[in-house]
Formats: structure tokens, sequence, C-alpha cells
């Protein structure tokens, strides 16, 4: 996150303070209003637009059973289009002009991190469906999420490394613009190296770059066992093909933000044999699963979600559910309801909110088999 953000989000959220917090009074009118800020265009549009679909699954099937309160719930949705500032811009607009009672929002960490603070100061609980870089919520006692942190998912990065693919050596390539991979590199490495691994090169590169094989020629000639690369499914597919040019043929591994069918529709063959770390997977079999993908296809055309869009369907059943739990709208009551969430049945998993108000919960590792993703096996906590 630029300082220069940070400082603009937080005279913003002070200005907020001044207009009286209007976001809690819209709980008397005849909607409740619940903003929405996702990256709906731009690089990581598959983000958004996914986690965009589950939230307004969740409100649609909320509403149509009878809202919340006695009152339907009104889903207002800012795009962010993947660009820092614009974070800032849509939640002030939703809490000052709006006057939503709740935010949902953001997938990718850097861009929570910009809302964090104006929700905090205008005391406007927030919800995030899957940002996992822990800074998110240590922004203030009105941040949640609903996904589990890059501490625990780093770990068990680091343990499929050791365990499953023998790898004891690894190289690590890093995403220096995104906080969510910077975080996520640190949490595998303190891991990996406490197993007894060694990290032969650790490079970066920028997000958005297209040329990673400077890079990838310094990796092959480090010899590694396999490449960690926490970083997002654009630039993860572009390294990968670049990757296969070169002759390199060892496994490429990575975290969460690889979640997106884009990966496989650039990377193609490319990106058989490699595996990622996520919330979910669409073919694990639950029953809550199984019900939320014949869901998600009747209303999305057929088409089947990913993790993104169950995440973005567990966080607004989450705050509907604070909401009934408070019976009450107001920021401090409906704060204290979230964060006592307990052993909540959502279509990711089961899971608590702990006192970091992060989600304490299983994630799952998926290979990637001809062009598509495979459910391989489940990580408790």
């Amino acid at each position: 996150m630029k300082p220069g953000i940070f400082l603009t989000s937080a005279a913003a959220s002070v200005a907020l303070l001044s207009l009286g917090l209007t976001g809690c009074k819209s709980g008397g009118g005849d909607t409740i209003k619940v903003g929405e800020f996702a990256s709906l265009t731009g690089k990581e549009a598959t983000f958004g637009t996914s986690s965009h679909e589950g939230t307004l699954l969740a409100v649609e099937e909320i509403n149509a059973a009878g809202g919340v309160l006695g009152k339907k719930i009104e889903l207002l949705t800012e795009d962010d289009q993947t660009k820092a500032g614009e974070p800032a811009n849509a939640v002030n607009k939703l809490i000052s002009k709006d006057g939503v009672v709740a935010i949902l929002g953001e997938v990718a960490s850097s861009r929570s991190l910009e809302a964090a603070p104006i929700c905090q100061q205008g005391g406007i609980p927030m919800i995030s469906p899957a940002s996992t870089n822990p800074s998110v919520t240590q922004v203030g006692d009105h941040i949640f999420r609903v996904c589990f942190t890059d501490t625990f998912q780093g770990g068990a990065l680091a343990n499929f490394a050791t365990e499953k693919l023998n790898a004891k050596k690894v190289a690590v390539l890093t995403d220096t613009k995104s906080d969510y991979s910077k975080g996520l590199a640190k949490n595998f490495k303190e891991k990996y190296l406490k197993n007894g691994g060694q990290i032969v090169t650790e490079l970066d590169f920028n997000g958005g770059d297209k040329d990673f094989k400077g890079q990838l020629t310094t990796i092959k000639n480090a010899a590694p066992d396999a490449i960690f690369l926490p970083g997002y499914y654009t630039d993860v597919a572009l390294i990968a093909i670049q990757a296969k040019q070169l002759g390199i043929s060892i496994p490429l591994f990575g975290g969460d933000g690889w979640e997106s069918e884009t990966l496989l529709t650039i990377g193609k063959e490319a990106m058989n044999g490699n595996y990622f770390s996520t919330h979910c997977a669409a073919d694990q079999g639950t029953p809550k699963m199984t019900a939320f993908v014949d869901a998600y296809k009747k209303r999305f055309n057929g088409k089947t979600p990913d993790a993104m869009a169950v995440l973005g369907y567990d966080s607004a059943m989450v705050l509907a559910d604070s909401i009934k739990r408070a019976g009450s709208t107001e920021g401090a009551k409906l704060r204290d309801a979230i964060a006592a969430t307990k052993d909540y049945e959502g279509v990711s998993g089961k899971f608590s909110l702990n006192a970091d108000r992060d989600a304490v919960k299983a994630l799952v590792f998926i290979k990637i088999e001809n062009g598509a993703f495979k459910y391989s096996a489940t990580v408790n906590p």
C-alpha cells in the first residue's frame, strides 16, 4: 500500500465522521443498504466478478426468504477497477453518500488495506471475502474476513513443498507491488526454512510485467526442485508459459491468487502439473458446496463458481446472520454480532472468527491436470 493513498484514505475517513455517520441511519428506511466494492474491471477483474456474483446470489436468496429484520437488503456495488486509489473513492461514496450499514469487499489485500481505515474510522463494519494478508484485520475492530490468513496458508504451502513435492530446494518469485504476494512469501519462507528446506534463489517482479525470462533463467541455473510463485493469475500464467519455453519442467506452486479460470485460458498446457492452495473447490463434494454450485450455475448461465464466488456468498450470509443476531443495523451492535460468529456453516466450510476477526478454517489444494482444476486434498487448521 502506498503511503500517499493511506493518508488520503485517513483524511477522507475523518471527513466522514463529521458527516454524522450516515451509514448508521440507513437501517431506518425501507431497505437495509449494504455496500460492496470489487474489481469488476481491470487486470484482476475475475476476482471481483466472481465475488460479486456470489454476493449477489446470497442477497437474492436472503430477500426471497423475506429479508432481514423485516426488510430487504439493497446491495450497492462500486467497481474499484483494480486501481490504487479507487477503493478509497468507492467506500467513501458508499458510506457518506449512500448510507450503507456495512461494506463487503475486497478480494485483493492491497485494496482492502486501502479501504479498511475509512470503514474503521467511520464505524462501519467491513467484511473481506478473500483478503488473506494478516495486516487487513489489524487495521481495527470493525474489520473482518471470512477467509483464512496467509500465516496459515504460507505454512500449509511450506509443508506441501516439503512433504508432497519432496522439494529440498526451492526458488521464490515474488510480486513486489502486491501486499498479498509479499506477505504470503514471508510466511512460506519462515515455515519452509524451519522444515529444513533451502531457498536457492529469491527474485521479484512487478505485477503487470510481460517478460520474466531474466528471472527464470537465474532460477533455472540455481537448479531448484520447485518454484514458489505467490502471485495473481495473470502474471502466473505468463510465467508458466515462459518457464516452459526455457525448458523448466519442475513444478510451480502458489496460493489462492491463482484462483481463476483465466489462469487456464492464458496458460493452457503450461499450467498442467502445477499446484495451488485455495479456500474450497467446486468438486470437493460437500452437500453445501453441491447445492451452491447448482444454484450458481442456474443463476449465471451454467458457469461453474470458483472460490471467490463462494467467499462472496459466505461474506454476505455472515453479514445477514449477524444483523439478525444483533437485531439492529447500528454500527457497534452489528460489529459485536459479527465478532461473535462461531461455528458458522458456510459453503466454504465450517468456521469461527477468532479474537483477531479472522476465520479459522481449512484450505484445499488443487492440482491442474488436463487443463482443469482438480481437488487434491484438504488441510485443517
